[in-house]
């Protein structure tokens, strides 16, 4: 690969927030603003709101009130500032049509509201979801900028971080084939868990479940701040079922993230799994609760590509998602994990909670993502020697323009 090429280039990368509490894609960018740094390219992050926390972040609308900016009011600054400070690429993760790249990474704003609508499994409240979706004026904006964005034919090379995005993308606003190129999501690799803190964590999860070691207890790890879109009700029902199937004794779930908790310890405790569901709150590293579970698991309802998908892989966890999760695409069915054709299929989510309640299933996984070394096909490093390429295929049609336009 060619990357090299594009080393020494001035990238700027446009985001709309720098705070890497806020979710995957905040935390995303800046892993790739530092991987594309250490290659050698010159990287500049533009935001609209957010802290300056190194020399390289610059925050563009930090004087206006309010949490969020306005996507014209972003646009006029990031215009002001691209007319004083010269960048070899754009790249830009919200949908600007003057720059060189458009990496939707929270997915097209179509998909996300048609699954965040079906995520209610409620005929009513999906149908009213669906209608009300406009009445968000900031969503609107940036979606009708994202629909003009992607029917120009000469707009920004779209870097798709899955191929269910790429799949988003063709249909629902027609984008051709040749404007897409698919970047697989991936994530800083050479995380190492505290060995300290991850025995802290699992003493009192054994305790809170009135288990023993002895028992070989599985834990299934779910990690998410939006429980709903996420799937949690579905993964309590298939462990419902699951036991009543008498395929999972032995096995427990983990819930981690900020999310509400009481309708779904109801929902346990309705189902009689109480006991087999423990509740953590928000954690800092992800990775000391891997260290403690047995497989990762987010039946989503709609994830362009989890970071904890592939947190989990690179911890060497076998995973258990859905076909909505463009994470599917850096391991594969049967082999490294289970793909659910749908979140609300509990029968199939719960055969793959039997099928890893089996620890030699789980052996089996484990052994296969080690051979066949997902953790590099998953690193943050692959993503940024990928992008460069794409950098470097900008620069030389922006170059042979820029010659023809001096012939002429």
């Amino acid at each position: 690969m060619r990357y090299y090429a594009a080393m020494g280039k001035k990238i700027a990368i446009i985001i709309e927030r720098i705070d890497t509490a806020l979710g995957g894609a905040e935390r995303s960018v800046i892993e790739l603003s530092a991987a594309l740094s250490a290659l050698g390219a010159e990287v500049t992050v533009l935001a609209a709101k957010g802290q300056r926390q190194a020399e390289n972040l610059h925050i563009l609308c930090g004087k206006n009130p309010g949490k969020r900016t306005c996507h014209r009011t972003f646009a006029k600054a990031l215009r002001k500032h691209l007319s004083e400070n010269y960048y070899d690429v754009i790249h830009s993760v919200l949908p600007f049509d003057f720059a060189d790249v458009y990496q939707p990474r929270g997915g097209t704003y179509a998909e996300s509201i048609l699954r965040n609508a079906a995520s209610y499994q409620n005929t009513l409240i999906e149908s009213y979801k669906k209608l009300t979706a406009f009445a968000n004026l900031r969503r609107t904006a940036l979606m009708r900028a994202e629909r003009r964005l992607c029917r120009q034919p000469s707009g920004p090379t779209i870097v798709a971080i899955s191929h269910y995005v790429a799949d988003q993308l063709k249909q629902h606003y027609a984008v051709a084939q040749e404007r897409i190129v698919v970047i697989p999501n991936g994530i800083r690799i050479n995380t190492i868990p505290n060995a300290t803190t991850s025995d802290r964590l699992r003493r009192p999860i054994v305790a809170r479940l009135g288990i023993k070691e002895t028992e070989k207890p599985v834990f299934f790890l779910f990690v998410a701040n939006n429980f709903r879109l996420k799937g949690l009700a579905a993964l309590i029902r298939a462990m419902h079922l699951a036991a009543r199937r008498q395929t999972a004794d032995a096995a427990f779930i983990i819930v981690a993230g900020s999310g509400e908790t009481r309708k779904y310890y109801r929902l346990a405790e309705k189902l009689n799994v109480h006991e087999k569901i423990v509740f953590l709150g928000p954690v800092e590293h992800v990775q000391d609760l891997l260290s403690v579970s047995d497989v990762g698991v987010l039946p989503t309802f709609y994830d362009p590509c989890s970071r904890f998908i592939l947190e989990a892989l690179a911890a060497g966890k076998p995973v258990i998602t859905t076909r909505f999760n463009g994470a599917a695409d850096l391991f594969v069915n049967d082999r490294h994990g289970k793909v659910i054709d749908s979140p609300e299929n509990i029968s199939q989510l719960a055969e793959a909670i039997g099928y890893f309640t089996n620890r030699n299933n789980i052996q089996k996984a484990s052994e296969a993502i080690a051979a066949d070394n997902l953790t590099e096909k998953i690193s943050v490093d692959r993503v940024a020697k990928e992008l460069l390429s794409v950098y470097e295929c900008i620069s030389r049609k922006k170059s042979a323009r820029q010659c023809t336009q001096l012939s002429q």
